[in-house]
C-alpha cells in the first residue's frame, strides 16, 4: 500500500510540474524483461499498459568463435514458447521490443568483440536470428535458428558491462545500421566518459537512446546525481537519454530511490533538457514485486 501511494505521489507531483511548466511527465518507461522467470510473461508486462519499450535480456555469449552454436540467449529459465507471439502482441500495442546484448558482469555472460570479424559475425547473427533477415524457427533445420520464430526484433540495446579497450562494437553499431537501419540503443555506466570501446561506438551518432544506469556500485553516481546524468545528455544531444533506476531496494539498496526523491533528484532537472528521453527501470521482476512504476 505504501508503494502505491509512492507512486500517486510521484505522478502527482510530475502533473504539478507539468502545468507549472517546470516539467513534461516521466517521458518514455523502457523496462528490462527476461531476468527472473517469476517476472511473469512478456505478454503481462506489455498488457500492464505501463511500458513503452521491453528490453529482452540477455544475449550473454558472443565473439571469438564465429558459429551459431558460439551464441547465448538467457531468458532465465523462461520457456522460448509463445515468447514470438508475445513480442508481436506487444507490437501490436506500439511497445517497442529489443534485445540486449551483453549484460553485467553478475550475469557471467562471456562476450567480447576483438577484432572486426567478430563484430560482422555477431551483426550476421542478430540480423538473422532475431530481426529481418529470415532464418528458420528453432523448431526446424536448416540455416540460422530462431529462438523466437518469426517475430522481428524492433532493434539490439549494448549492455556491455566489460569490454576491452579494442573490443569493437563501433563495427557492429555500423553493421547493424546498415541492414535497413536497425535501432540500437546503448546501456551504460553512470560515470562518464565510458569505456574506450564504447565510447567509440557511442561516438558513431548511432544510438538512437543512451540508458544511464543510476546504480550498479558506480559510487559517483548513486543516489540521483543530475551532474553525471546531464554530462551524457550534453555529450549526445543526438541521442535520448533516460535515467535508469532499480524498481525495488532488493535490486539495489545503496542505489535505490523512492519515487519522491527520483523526482526531486533528477527528474525535475532532467525533463528541462532537450534530449531526455525518460525512464529506464531494472526490472520488470522488481518492478512486478515493488510497484515501482507498475501497479501490476
Amino acid at each position: 500500500m505504501a508503494s502505491r501511494q509512492c507512486i500517486f505521489i510521484l505522478l502527482s507531483v510530475l502533473a504539478m510540474g507539468s502545468l507549472a511548466g517546470a516539467a513534461t511527465g516521466p517521458g518514455n518507461i523502457a523496462v528490462f524483461w527476461g531476468r527472473n522467470a517469476s517476472e511473469g510473461t512478456l505478454r503481462e508486462a506489455c498488457d500492464t499498459g505501463t511500458y513503452n519499450t521491453i528490453l529482452i535480456s540477455f544475449l550473454t555469449g558472443f565473439g571469438g568463435a564465429f558459429s551459431p552454436s558460439s551464441y547465448s540467449l538467457d531468458i532465465s529459465g523462461h520457456p522460448l514458447a509463445g515468447v514470438g507471439d508475445d513480442i508481436k502482441h506487444c507490437q501490436s500495442k506500439g511497445i517497442l521490443v529489443l534485445l540486449s546484448i551483453g549484460g553485467p558482469t553478475s550475469t557471467s555472460g562471456n562476450y567480447s568483440l576483438p577484432t572486426p570479424q567478430s563484430a560482422a559475425a555477431l551483426a550476421s547473427h542478430l540480423w538473422h536470428a532475431y530481426l529481418a533477415g529470415g532464418g528458420v524457427s528453432s523448431s526446424n533445420s536448416g540455416d540460422t535458428p530462431r529462438p523466437f520464430g518469426d517475430a522481428v526484433l524492433d532493434g539490439v540495446d549494448f549492455y556491455v558491462d566489460h569490454a576491452g579497450d579494442n573490443d569493437r562494437y563501433d563495427e557492429l553499431a555500423r553493421r547493424l545500421h546498415s541492414y535497413s537501419g536497425v535501432m540500437t540503443t546503448a546501456t551504460v555506466r553512470c560515470s562518464y566518459p565510458e569505456q574506450p570501446s564504447m565510447a567509440a561506438a557511442l561516438a558513431t551518432g548511432l544510438f538512437a537512446r543512451v540508458h544511464v544506469r543510476m546504480y550498479g556500485g558506480d559510487l559517483q553516481c548513486e543516489w540521483g546525481q543530475f551532474d553525471s546524468w546531464n554530462k551524457w545528455a550534453a555529450a549526445y544531444p543526438g541521442s535520448k537519454v533516460f535515467v535508469g533506476v532499480v524498481a525495488s531496494p532488493e535490486a539495489d539498496k545503496d542505489a535505490y530511490l523512492f519515487q519522491k526523491d527520483l523526482y526531486y533528484g533528477i527528474l525535475q532537472f532532467s525533463e528541462k533538457v532537450p534530449n531526455y528521453g525518460g525512464l529506464m527501470i531494472w526490472d520488470r521482476y522488481y518492478d512486478k514485486i515493488n510497484h515501482y512504476i507498475s501497479s501490476s
